[in-house]
This record gives structure tokens, C-alpha cells and sequence, in this order.
């Protein structure tokens, strides 16, 4: 579907106006349409990713969520720059609202699929990284590995699992990730 007004620059309050039929997200003022509903096996490895985290939140001031969710990278300034990430991990709550998160979560994970894979370690790569996102993750289904990118004075810094591996994650301490069970089928 077309947008409703055709313009060069967007920000959320355009967002907001546009049909909820169709998702979108928008990136520093221009808008993208989201790839139609996942796979099978995106679903079941965002939903294995949700139960851990979920089960290791429980009575935690931290919240897991999961797409749709909008989060508002840049609120406090140009409100240009919506996404919407398979999961994230939101631990100050002030940055909730009743539309989602304002300003960067403490984590997201996206889940690779063929049509998104170069947008996600490329274009969100490089906006989660200035937005100051502490820790960002990529789950390749086909590869049954996940890449972690954490951090550090402003710049990610790599490491690679895979399926027979646990990968801790940064910005919850104790919370460890058993990908054998993320990548169950």
C-alpha cells in the first residue's frame, strides 16, 4: 500500500497516521515496508528466544517484548526512526509508554530471514549502534548460529556462536542463552 502522503522526510508523527494493516518501519525519516509475516521456523526460534528471557525476567525490573512493538530510537530529538525488532529488552521503564519504547532499549534481537538479512547487519547494524543500543543480536536461521554485538565506547564489538553453544548475554547478568534450545525445530 502506498503511503498516504508522498514526501521526502517522515517522522512519527506521519507514523502514527498510516493504515495499521500494512507494518512499517522508518528509518531516519524514510519509510520501509516490513517483509510479510515470517516463517514457520522464524517464529519458533523468536518465540523459544522469548521463553528464556521471559522466564529469566520473571520478578526483574527488565521486560522482554516481541514484534509488533514500536521503539522509537531517536524520541528526544528529530523523532524520525521507528522500528520494530523480533525482540527486545527494555530495563528502564520510563522509556515505555502506552505506543512502545522511547528511546534505546538495553537490548534487540533480529532474526534473520533472506529478505531482511542484509537490512539487519547493515542499515539497523550501523542505527542500533548510534543510537547506543548495548547490546544487539542476529539469530541466522539457516546457519543455526547468532552473532552478539556488544557495545564499548560507542562501537559493537563481534562474537559468533552456534547451535551447541550458550551465549551469555551483557546487559543481564546471569541470564545465559541455550541456543540448542533456540534452534529446536
Amino acid at each position: 500500500m502506498p503511503l498516504p502522503i508522498e514526501k521526502e522526510y517522515y517522522t512519527y508523527a506521519d507514523y502514527c497516521t498510516w493504515d495499521d494493516s500494512e507494518r512499517w518501519e522508518l528509518i531516519e525519516g524514510v519509510p520501509h515496508a516490513m517483509s510479510p509475516a515470517p516463517s514457520r521456523v522464524h517464529q519458533e526460534i523468536s518465540g523459544n528466544l522469548h521463553n528464556q528471557l521471559y522466564n529469566f525476567l520473571k520478578g526483574k525490573p527488565c521486560k522482554v517484548y516481541h514484534a509488533p512493538f514500536d521503539v522509537r530510537l531517536n524520541a528526544s530529538k528529530t523523532d524520525d526512526t521507528v522500528v520494530q525488532p523480533d525482540l527486545l529488552v527494555v530495563c528502564d521503564q520510563s522509556k515505555l509508554d502506552g505506543a512502545g519504547c522511547k528511546g534505546a532499549p538495553d537490548m534487540i534481537i533480529e532474526i534473520l530471514s533472506p529478505s531482511t538479512s542484509r537490512h539487519d547487519r547493515i542499515i539497523k547494524f550501523q542505527l542500533y549502534q548510534k543510537a547506543e543500543v548495548q547490546e544487539y543480536w542476529t539469530v541466522d536461521p539457516d546457519t543455526k548460529s547468532l552473532q552478539t554485538y556488544v557495545l564499548d565506547n560507542g562501537r559493537y564489538y563481534a562474537t559468533t556462536y552456534t547451535e551447541a553453544d550458550i551465549a551469555p548475554i551483557q546487559v543481564l547478568e546471569g541470564c545465559n542463552i541455550d541456543l540448542s534450545e533456540i534452534f529446536a525445530e
